[in-house]
């Protein structure tokens, strides 16, 4: 924007000056060829008042010599002609050309001309002069002279350059005060933008400067800021709300398990146990969903925060800790990855959340006999890790609807959760600027896929402890048995 804003004024300047500038160099051209053309036509005057006795007498001795000298001192080619267009006193260098005849025809009418009306840098024509011979009102003949241009021609060059090198220093202050005034009408409209970026990548404390540029600029950076508080305060109070509402619902629900419980013993019909076991389910899925609100209103708070951690030692913490779980229902736990560090850049515990929903959902989908394959590389500038399983995965309808918060496919309404993993996932994934990727896996099941972003410079591996004295070897522990 900047750029086309001096642009402009650069092309308004050069409007201006070509206006200003074209009629000053024609009047500086007419100028200089109106002071030679004066200069010339008095020597022709001059010449004149003394060829008409030589044109009545025949006597042109002395008129001939001072034509002679004349074109010796200053290179002016000049002759007298009769009435009938003959030369009759020319100067040595003297050649008849179309100028000169034109102007000959124009002064034996009586009438003195010169040629041409402005010495322009590239026309190389001569200045041409001529003065009617009068005796008494009758023209006898007429003076002509024929001036080179070369001086002129010198003179008015010089003046355009001058011109054009006065223009060319106006255009390059133009530019350096377009640069500044542009700067300065659009350093709050680059801040607003930069600020805007910054927002919406999860920096909610950014702010614009309210006291650069135009007052109008100022009011609209104001009322940006005023916006954005509103909007960050707006936002608080409604994960606020959510995160205290899932806080404090948590001890009556407690009691009100409690109580539901102690109704057991006392109950005595078949029907009455069940729908007393299902009440307590009930109970535990609303706890479930309320620590899943919570950790999302958690998830939501975590801003500018950025960690460099270990994807494959939090991928072998995350597989060892789901291990039991999925032994216990008959699904294979396996962790695949190099033995080298991938380092990750992330918000905390971004990756151990995310990790747990996505094992979660592959353990608990993929069912007896299924297989839960998680695998850390580096890639694509990053860390990738992928949780593959041999559930049923997901149509591409629902793969699109799975990060929405309390969603659940309807065929597995029945399935302990409260919708909230994915989603806690998605944003834990977004606020450290990775991307969370989800397809079928083939022959069946699904692919979710995480990537973070790597860190700008690997962390410098830790350096042990100086030590005072050598360490001392221990002993193996005996074996059991």
């Amino acid at each position: 924007m900047r750029r086309r804003l001096v642009i402009s004024y650069l092309l308004l300047m050069v409007l201006v000056l070509v206006a200003l500038g074209t009629p000053l160099a024609m009047t500086l051209a007419t100028r200089e060829t109106e002071r030679i053309r004066a200069d010339r036509i008095a020597d022709a005057t001059r010449f004149a008042s003394l060829a008409g006795p030589a044109l009545r007498d025949g006597t042109t001795g002395p008129l001939a010599s001072e034509l002679t000298s004349y074109e010796g001192l200053y290179s002016i080619n000049a002759a007298v002609v009769d009435r009938d267009g003959a030369a009759v006193i020319p100067s040595p260098g003297w050649q008849w050309t179309l100028g000169t005849r034109q102007a000959l025809d124009v002064a034996l009418s009586g009438q003195q001309t010169s040629r041409p009306d402005s010495v322009w840098p590239w026309v190389d024509e001569p200045i041409v002069v001529a003065v009617p011979i009068n005796d008494g009102g009758e023209v006898l003949g007429a003076v002509i002279t024929a001036s080179p241009a070369d001086g002129v021609r010198r003179t008015v060059t010089t003046w355009w350059l001058l011109l054009a090198g006065t223009g060319l220093i106006a255009v390059l202050a133009c530019v350096l005060t377009a640069f500044g005034l542009a700067g300065w009408v659009l350093r709050p409209i680059t801040e607003l933008d930069a600020v805007t970026h910054e927002i919406a990548e999860g920096d909610r404390g950014a702010r614009v400067q309210h006291r650069l540029g135009p007052p109008e600029l100022r009011r609209l950076a104001a009322s940006f800021n005023h916006m954005a508080d509103v909007v960050s305060d707006v936002m608080d109070r409604q994960r606020a709300f959510v995160a205290h509402a899932s806080h404090q619902l948590r001890n009556p629900l407690t009691a009100l398990r409690l109580r539901v419980e102690e109704l057991g013993p006392s109950l005595v019909d078949e029907q009455g146990r069940a729908e007393h076991q299902l009440a307590l389910e009930e109970t535990d899925r609303l706890a479930l969903l309320l620590d899943g609100l919570l950790t999302l209103a958690r998830a939501e708070r975590q801003e500018n925060q950025r960690v460099t951690v270990d994807a494959v030692a939090v991928a072998e913490s995350r597989v060892a800790a789901w291990e039991p779980l999925a032994r216990y229902r008959s699904v294979t736990l396996r962790l695949t990855a190099n033995p080298d560090p991938v380092h990750a850049r992330t918000v905390p515990t971004a990756i151990d959340q995310a990790l747990d929903a996505l094992i979660d959902n592959a353990v608990k989908f993929s069912g007896a006999g299924g297989e839960v394959t998680v695998t850390v590389t580096a890639r694509d500038g990053g860390c990738v890790l992928e949780v593959r399983d041999t559930g049923p995965g997901m149509t591409r309808s629902q793969l699109g609807q799975a990060t929405e918060r309390f969603w659940r496919a309807p065929e597995v309404q029945n399935v302990d959760g409260a919708g909230l993993g994915l989603t806690i996932a998605a944003v834990l994934v977004d606020a450290s600027d990775g991307r969370l990727t989800m397809q079928p896996n083939s022959p069946r099941g699904l692919v979710a896929a995480l990537w973070f972003p790597a860190p700008e410079e690997p962390p410098a591996p830790e350096e042990p402890p100086a030590l005072d004295e050598p360490p001392v070897a221990l002993e193996p522990a005996a074996s059991p048995g």
